[in-house]
């Protein structure tokens, strides 16, 4: 039975992938992949944290892995798997238009899954199977593997991140993600602790009501009344300049709070800018230090000379450290450090406030962290944000793809590291699996529970 299944699915997968376009030549082919490689050499930021080695050893490989994939969506996954050994979440590889993955939709089933407390969670699924894959069901095995195995061998090392537990966060969030065609034997455990066996295919699902129903999307900013004395305020996007207006427009309410919530868990980032606007009404301070910035500067006679430049030569001699450092990728252009003034002569807000952060604040939104560091009305709560910022390096591969690559290293203005760790809160706070089935969100009830206190 298990073997008759396993050539089903190699079928079901042969037949998939016939579907895609092949229209790159093997030459083609090795020539995205060095052009990639360069790239990286060239402008990646974190180079020095890289295993120069293993990422030199692995590219001589792939010279004859890549040019033998037998379409040009094979040939991506080689280079975002490629990819995915920097470990950076502002690093990444585009598939061109025209390969699509499927993530949800299996025809007469459809499945969001998500990460609760270190599990394959299904939070939900189309209405007319609600009943038989119950909410808050687990996946605990996947073509005739653990969960978590699969995710090991399968998931995980195509995705790009700067931080463990976003590898975690979205490889369960694609756990079934492939390509129209492709079918997964699944293995779920309903809350109930009973089993059941799925065979699903992925398909477009006809079908649209959900269950439970999909969340009111949010918008740029939510904003809201608890207990009429802490306002809460979300600010979920730094992406456009709107906000700015959205929260001048809330200002005569926020001046009443005496307690105040500024949810960031939603907030991918966007520019700084326009998180600063908004937290100059919400310090007292005239000066606010943002984050310290660095690239990699490239002089080839400094790198020739370091070659030859032993680490103990460089002893109060800089231009030897200069020669050493290019050499072993860690020579740097520190840009000019200035805090930001802030120019106000409105009202500030200034009442004891707790920043809420999680998993997928990001970029721009860290900065705004940053710049609120050390605050002493602020805390924060929750779990450790993304993890990753930085200015991407964008360029074209064959066949319509793209890639990235990160150039500009951001830290605190002391030199504390926050990509590849995430910003620690001060409380951290995590769902359960109990939480998350009787639909609790502790982070804000810790928050407004330590506000009542305090006002």
């Amino acid at each position: 039975m298990k073997a008759s299944f396993c050539t089903f699915l190699f079928l079901v997968t042969i037949s998939a992938f016939s579907q895609m376009p092949n229209k790159l030549t093997a030459t083609d082919k090795i020539y995205g992949l060095s052009k990639f490689w360069q790239e990286v050499n060239y402008n990646f930021v974190y180079l020095d944290k890289v295993d120069r080695n293993m990422w030199d050893s692995k590219y001589k490989e792939l010279i004859e892995t890549v040019s033998n994939r037998k379409n040009d969506y094979e040939y991506y996954r080689e280079l975002q798997k490629f990819c995915a050994l920097l470990k950076d979440g502002h690093t990444n590889v585009y598939f061109p238009k025209g390969i699509e993955q499927m993530n949800t939709m299996f025809g007469d089933y459809r499945l969001f899954v998500e990460n609760i407390d270190g599990r394959a969670i299904v939070t939900r699924t189309n209405f007319s199977k609600k009943d038989e894959i119950p909410f808050g069901s687990e996946i605990v095995e996947v073509n005739g593997k653990s969960t978590k195995d699969y995710l090991k061998e399968n998931v995980a090392p195509y995705i790009s991140s700067s931080t463990d537990y976003v590898l975690e966060d979205w490889s369960i969030g694609r756990l079934l993600q492939g390509l129209e065609g492709e079918t997964y034997l699944i293995k779920i455990k309903k809350p109930d602790n009973k089993f059941v066996q799925l065979t699903l295919t992925h398909k477009k699902t006809e079908e649209k009501d959900v269950f439970p129903p999909f969340e009111k999307q949010k918008e740029l900013l939510d904003f809201k009344w608890i207990n009429g004395e802490i306002a809460y305020i979300s600010l979920n996007s730094f992406s456009d300049k709107k906000i700015n207006d959205l929260f001048i427009q809330k200002l005569p309410e926020l001046y009443k709070a005496k307690g105040l919530i500024v949810d960031l868990r939603y907030n991918g980032g966007g520019s700084t800018d326009i998180g600063f606007e908004i937290l100059k009404y919400l310090t007292k301070d005239k000066i606010l230090y943002g984050s310290k910035i660095h690239s990699r500067l490239h002089i080839p006679a400094f790198k020739a000379w370091g070659k030859f430049t032993a680490e103990k030569d460089t002893l109060n001699n800089a231009w030897a450290k200069k020669a050493y450092l290019s050499y072993n990728d860690k020579f740097y252009h520190d840009f000019e450090y200035e805090p930001d003034t802030v120019k106000l002569d409105a009202k500030r807000i200034v009442v004891p406030t707790v920043l809420l952060l999680g998993h997928n604040t990001a970029s721009a939104a860290e900065d705004f962290l940053i710049y609120a560091d050390n605050q002493k009305h602020m805390i924060k709560m929750g779990e450790r944000s993304f993890g990753s910022t930085g200015q991407p390096f964008l360029f074209d591969l064959p066949g319509g793809g793209s890639a990235r690559v990160c150039t500009k290293k951001d830290t605190y203005p002391d030199g504390r590291e926050f990509v590849g760790y995430g910003i620690k809160p001060d409380i951290e706070i995590k769902q359960t699996f109990s939480d998350y089935l009787s639909k609790k969100d502790p982070v804000m009830e810790k928050a407004v529970g330590y506000l009542k206190k305090k006002i």
